[in-house]
């Protein structure tokens, strides 16, 4: 099942951010850890994820690096901040009122 790029839209902040908050990743390796996470369902396409860790970066809530390992090429990995963890935090609770609200207009939830 396709997802509509306008649901995709308000969730990819907090869907990075959670998977940054498990462990320091380069973009590839986000990508891929999302498709297989959602069982294919979410990707996160290279001109969707970039500009937002640039934008997560700018705003001080993830910070990257440069490593490699031997006989590997060189990658940038992002890692949460605590503002960032902060940031997360808000977004959780956020997304937990909206999917309830939604719950309760669709009759899956408490009324």
């Amino acid at each position: 099942m396709t997802i509509n790029k306008e649901l995709m839209k308000g969730s990819t902040v907090i869907l990075i951010l959670t998977l940054l908050d498990r462990k320091p990743m380069y973009g590839y390796e986000m990508s891929k850890e999302m498709e297989k996470s959602s069982s294919g369902v979410l990707t996160l396409k290279e001109g969707t994820l970039y500009p937002i860790l640039h934008t997560l970066e700018s705003d001080g809530m993830v910070e990257s690096y440069w490593s490699s390992g031997e006989g590997e090429r060189k990658r940038k990995y992002y890692q949460i901040t605590k503002k960032g963890q902060g940031l997360l935090k808000e977004k959780q609770q956020e997304w937990i009122s909206f999917r309830t609200a939604v719950d309760q207009v669709l009759g899956g939830g408490p009324a």
